[in-house]
């Protein structure tokens, strides 16, 4: 299965936070799966840590480098993934979290997310 994680979910796997569910370390640590992480998430908290009081604690580059280092494979973010954020409803004010709805379904794969609002888009999305 081709999983993509949130920026948060992310930021807990690389950090061996404890609020990372033992489902997620489970789905991750399984060698049928793949475990993919977004441009999206890199461009987001680069973005978050330019903005007072909103900084994730980790600069960009180092974030990427970390969730590679786990064992994450980059997914770029293509015109397709950004055109397809047009045809999604309207759920969630989020840009980052909209591009990754767009990036599961058009990458077929499913989003975990910790988000409660993500999982109204439905499939793939999955609330753990």
């Amino acid at each position: 299965m081709k999983l993509l994680l949130d920026t948060h979910l992310l930021l807990w796997a690389i950090t061996d936070d404890r609020r990372l569910p033992a489902r997620v370390r489970a789905l991750m640590a399984d060698p049928a799966n793949e475990c993919l992480y977004s441009a999206a998430s890199v461009w987001e908290v680069a973005i978050k840590n330019g903005l007072p009081k909103r900084s994730l604690g980790i600069p960009a580059d180092a974030f990427r480098r970390e969730v590679e280092a786990a064992g994450f494979r980059p997914l770029s973010v293509s015109p397709e993934h950004a055109a397809m954020v047009e045809s999604l409803p309207h759920v969630h004010e989020d840009p980052f979290d909209r591009v990754l709805v767009a990036q599961a379904r058009a990458e077929n794969c499913t989003l975990l997310t910790s988000d409660s609002i993500l999982p109204a888009y439905g499939a793939p999305v999955e609330k753990i």
